[in-house]
């Protein structure tokens, strides 16, 4: 349950992004859906091998270049889903950025009503 209220949330996030960001764009609220599927996949399978290839520029970056993982994974969200499209790299860098700040907010409503 608390799964598909995770995605429910990040579809939610995904929207408002698109609506204030330029150069993305969501044509509705279930490919938005699809979106937070994608990138729940993705995260868990091609997240893991890059950042495995890439721990030397990681490791020299101090972490940063995790950023730059999160919008590779962006970009490729926006190739496997149809109605989701994100201009350039630069694009979803910011992207990645502002969903993760959104994700962490929306998330911790969540660990509140837990704690109930």
């Amino acid at each position: 349950m608390k799964t598909i209220l995770r995605m429910l949330l990040t579809a939610i996030a995904v929207v408002i992004i698109a609506k204030f960001l330029p150069g993305v764009e969501v044509t509705d609220f279930i490919n938005a859906m699809f979106v937070a599927i994608v990138l729940g996949f993705l995260r868990i399978t091609v997240k893991p091998i890059l950042i495995l290839l890439t721990l030397p520029a990681t490791i020299l970056t101090l972490g940063l270049f995790l950023l730059v993982i999160n919008a590779i994974i962006i970009l490729l969200a926006g190739y496997f889903v149809d109605g989701f499209e994100v201009a350039g790299f630069w694009t979803a860098l910011l992207f990645s950025i502002l969903l993760s700040m959104f994700q962490s907010i929306l998330y911790s409503f969540l660990k509140e009503e837990e704690k109930k």
